[in-house]
């Protein structure tokens, strides 16, 4: 049987301007969304879930948990790229942030961490969670920007191109026996 990692990305937050974003919880639209997710998860058995420590991903791990039956695991270092003392930008500003964000990883352009400083975290976390659980396909809910660089760094699919199709919620699948990425899933 095929063994796979599937990233997820958190479903849609209630924004609340003054605080920030990663104590952010799901909005009622963002439940029901999280509910459609969980159903397209069924065609690739998940057995494991782990979810960053940040509220919407949690609640979103939450509903695909108990769709499966799965016990949940928190680690807090899945949490997305560290933009706590970041305000809230608008829509345009906070894009052009994440594309300098993507375009000078070594420097801190955006937020606590640079994209090499997110990356390296994420990815030793990603990858202790597939060492402790080699023989099982493992859903790791978790956050755009790092899902992003994850994939990109394995599969050469451009950083800023994906996280700009990243929806909320969506999913990337990875086949662990060859590594490579094989579904990219938004419509839900």
């Amino acid at each position: 049987m095929r063994k796979y990692l599937i990233l997820v990305k958190h479903s849609l937050p209630e924004i609340i301007e003054d605080l920030p974003a990663n104590k952010w919880k799901l909005s009622k639209e963002g439940q029901a969304r999280a509910q459609r997710l969980a159903e397209l998860l069924n065609r690739y058995q998940p057995e494991i879930i782990v979810s960053s420590s940040e509220p919407k991903a949690v609640e979103t791990a939450e509903i695909i948990a108990r769709k499966y039956q799965l016990e949940l695991h928190v680690i807090d270092d899945l949490h997305e790229h560290d933009r706590s003392n970041a305000p809230y930008l608008s829509k345009d500003e906070f894009q052009t942030s994440i594309r300098e964000f993507f375009q000078k990883p070594d420097e801190l352009v955006f937020g606590r961490e640079t994209a090499n400083q997110a990356h390296a975290r994420f990815y030793r976390a990603v990858h202790s969670i597939l060492n402790s659980h080699a023989n099982n396909t493992v859903i790791i809910v978790t956050h755009g920007t790092v899902i992003s660089m994850f994939v990109s760094r394995s599969t050469g699919i451009s950083e800023l191109l994906l996280w700009s199709e990243l929806g909320l919620p969506s999913f990337v699948v990875i086949d662990l026996q060859s590594n490579t990425l094989i579904a990219r899933e938004n419509n839900i």
